[in-house]
This record gives C-alpha cells, structure tokens and sequence, in this order.
C-alpha cells in the first residue's frame, strides 16, 4: 500500500485537530472551523489557538499550538497569509503532521504570493506536513465525521468528492445531499501548493469504503504523475470527472481562480480517453453517474431496452442514441410475447415498449421490463418509474371501497418487489425516471431508491447513467484482457 495512505490518515482520520486562527466573531473563517466540527459530531480532541488566549465555544483557547498539552493530528490554520510561514515552523516543532489551509493570498494572486506559498511549503515538506490548499474552504471525512466545510454535515455515504473550487463543490455537495446521495470525502484542493488531485485520488482508491470517486478540476499538476495514479486508481474504482476551463475564457479564468493552467482541451480529452475517465458534460450529471455505479451491475454491452409512455419513449431512445447507445429493435417472437402484456390500442413493441398511457399496474410493468432483460441483445433498460394505480388516478383513489384499495396496494407491493430484485437476478442495470417529479410525492420512487434502483427527473439524467455504467463496463473489459 502507498505511503500516501499513512500520510493522509492525519488529514482524513485525525484523533485531534488545532484551529490556528480561531476566533469568537462568528463571521470569521477562525470561528466556523470550531463551530462547525464541535456541533456537527466530530470525534476527536479539537484545540483553538489564538495569541488572545480565553475561551471559545466552551473550549479553552491555547496561545500557541506548542502549548497543547497533548499530540495534534491536524492542524486547521485561517490565519492571515502572511503569519502562516511562523505557523508552520511552530506546527513543525509542535509535530504536527496535516494541515489544512484555509488562508488565501498565495499564487492565485500573483508573483510575491507565489513566493509566499513556496515559503510555506519548504517549511512544511523540511517537516513532514502534508497540506491541503491555499486558498481552500475545508474538508469533509465521515471516516471521523469531520466537517469544516459545510452547515451541516453531509449524509454519510460511498462517493468521495474532490473539488478545485470550494464554492462550487459546496454548491455541488449541498444539492447531492438534498437528493440523498451521501459522501465518504469532500476535499476543497485550492492551489495544490503540496497535495494534488493526484494524491487524493491515491490515497482515496485505497480507502474500502469510498467506491466512486468524482472530481472537479480546472488543471493538471504532474501531468505523467496523474496520468499513472488515475490508471492504477481504476482498477479499483471508477472515476468521473468534470473538469471547468474547456472553453478559451474559462481557462483563463481559472488562473485568477486557484492558480491553475487549464491547457489544451484537445489534449485533457484524448489523455481522459487512454485513461479511462468517465467525463461528465455538465456540473451534476457526476451525482446522477455516480448513483448508477454504487448500486447497479455493469452491462454487459450497450444495447438498452426502454419502457416508457409516448414521448418518454422517444425521448429517451435519442438520448441514447446521442450518446451511443444502441436501441436495438425486438425480434418478431419477443415483439409477440410483448402484445399480450400491453392494452389492445398499444403500438406494435419495438424498443421502446410503449403502454399507450394506459391502465396498468406494478406488475405488468415488471413482466415487462423482465421480458427484455432475459434477451441476450439487451444489456440494461430505462424505464418509467412502475405505476402505482391509486397515485396515478384521483378517481380509483376516491372509490370509497376497502376492498379495491387493498387490493391495489397489494398487487403493487408485489410488481414493485419483483421490480427491485430484476437487477440482480439478470445481473444487467436497471435505470427509471419518475412520473411525478418534486410535483407529488411517489412511494414507489422512494422504495426503488432504497433498493438501489437510481430514480431520475428526466430521460436524458438516464441515458448518462446509462452511459456511465457503459463506459466503465467496457473499461474493466479492456483491463481485464491487457
């Protein structure tokens, strides 16, 4: 196993941390890096240090890390820039072996920063610090529930999320929170002074409990160094990335942002293809990616059936198409067999299966989908989310009559059950988009969640899942027979 892992350990699993900087102005960075890990259950010691002694929060201030009376994993430092050369030659002598920088004012802005930031890292490297940042606004690490990066902590969870911007990776981190997705690792890089984006993806591909790993990067440090770590790295785990500054004005924007050099986005695209990158087009398809691949079976090819109504039909076989899935059609005897589970004024079946929006249960859409995954040409299926009859129509719902209700609620307990085990049973992926959306609430969406079933807004979120697990299928094909 790399030294990286022993090293990063104190970051990530620290038994105690220092807040160097700590402040009681609760607009302060000083102060949030207290508040937040004492409220949100963070495990270990926590030490604010500032040379105004006195208390914060209930915990006693020391005026210099070299005064806690015991050993420090981590040290957390929000000081002004130009204090943090003198707080790393005191973490050096306290021991210290992580560090955290939340200070700004480094290479992001320019030739004497840049000098400033070389300062810093010579001392740390002459001590043995690994550091996180500039310019950066803290991690996540449900490994010791350390949160100085958000709120509220987020759900813990199997994706780990490395971010060059603090800001958008927040943003990022709160909407997949919302959605329920929970994270192992959130890391805010900032400039890169000493870890890179290769490091973490390192250090993350040993951790078992971090799966899938996304990434948010606007430049390449150590070109040859990335290149070789994310290879090694997906063997174990797949990786997916978005990167920002593939456009002439966001790569320049990127310098002033966290000091990086975007480069040629011909070149970052053919190097993500020898990799074996699942690239994401835009921001939050990495989310939607990533859900597919913790909890559904590769495909084995690329060759999707679909279940859906009408125009979800049709616009979930362009999405596919677009994206180069294939959409094979049905076979004659299969297109047969199909006809009898679908309503009389239904289109012949042909892939997409269409029920005409029709009258039908959790089961017959079950009977469906199983249908098309027992076909040795069709490798996974998007379909809508299975009706449930008394959601669907107000009318049966208002019966009045005990004995209908039950009735329906029954037989859809039992197609949505059936519905669940299918992705298990072929070993191929299933994929659904929601009828209802945020507009009413669907029981059967929230029970296909918990089952692993990833429940998508739209077809397109579902064609890039789809895509994603593809990609990723036929990576581990291609690295199983080099």
């Amino acid at each position: 196993m790399s030294s990286i892992v022993k090293q990063l350990d104190y970051i990530f699993k620290p038994e105690s941390m220092a807040i160097i900087g700590a402040s009681d102005n609760i607009a302060k960075w000083g102060h949030m890096m207290v508040e937040r890990p004492l409220r949100t259950g963070y495990k270990g010691a926590i030490y604010p240090v500032n040379p105004q002694g006195g208390s914060i929060l209930g915990l006693p201030v020391f005026r210099s890390v070299k005064d806690i009376p015991a050993p420090v994993d981590l040290a957390v430092i929000t000081t002004q820039a130009n204090q943090v050369p003198r707080v790393m030659h005191e973490c050096v002598e306290k021991g210290i072996r992580g560090a955290v920088l939340i200070s700004a004012g480094f290479a992001e802005t320019g030739g004497e920063g840049e000098d400033l930031q070389a300062k810093v890292m010579k001392i740390a490297r002459a001590g043995g610090i690994r550091c996180v940042g500039p310019n950066g606004m803290g991690i996540w690490s449900a490994a010791v529930c350390l949160n100085n990066a958000f709120e509220e902590a987020p759900k813990s969870g199997q994706i780990a999320f490395i971010s060059q911007s603090g800001t958008f990776g927040g943003y990022m981190s709160e909407l997949a929170n919302l959605k329920g997705y929970g994270l192992r690792t959130f890391i805010s890089i900032g400039n890169q002074a000493d870890l890179t984006v290769a490091d973490y993806i390192e250090y993350l591909s040993y951790d078992d409990e971090t799966r899938v790993i996304i990434v948010y990067m606007e430049g390449v440090k150590d070109g040859q160094r990335f290149f070789n770590v994310c290879k090694a790295a997906l063997n174990r785990k797949p990786i997916i990335l978005y990167k920002g500054g593939s456009s002439p004005a966001g790569a320049r924007a990127t310098m002033s942002h966290t000091a990086s050099v975007a480069g040629s986005e011909i070149v970052f695209q053919n190097v993500c293809r020898q990799i074996g990158f699942i690239r994401a087009e835009e921001s939050f398809q990495t989310f939607e990616i990533a859900i597919a691949l913790l909890s559904q079976p590769l495909p084995p090819g690329r060759r999707i059936g679909i279940l859906g109504t009408g125009g979800q039909g049709v616009v979930s076989t362009d999405a596919c198409q677009k994206l180069g899935l294939k959409v094979p059609e049905l076979d004659e005897e299969t297109s047969s067999l199909l006809m009898k589970m679908l309503p009389p004024h239904a289109p012949a079946p042909t892939n997409p299966v269409d029920f005409a929006g029709s009258y039908r249960t959790a089961v017959d859409e079950a009977n469906v989908v199983e249908t098309l995954l027992k076909l040795d040409y069709i490798d996974g299926v998007i379909s809508n989310v299975p009706v449930n009859p008394l959601l669907w129509s107000s009318r049966l719902a208002k019966t009045g009559k005990p004995e209908i209700i039950e009735n329906l609620n029954k037989i859809t307990d039992e197609g949505i059950k059936r519905f669940c085990g299918l992705p298990r049973e072929y070993n191929k992926p299933i994929v659904c988009v929601r009828w209802y959306s945020s507009v009413k609430k669907d029981p059967v969406a929230d029970q296909l969640t918990q089952s692993g079933i990833p429940v998508y807004d739209t077809p397109e979120q579902c064609a890039r899942a789809m895509h994603g697990l593809v990609n990723y299928a036929e990576l581990r094909r291609r690295m199983n027979t080099d």
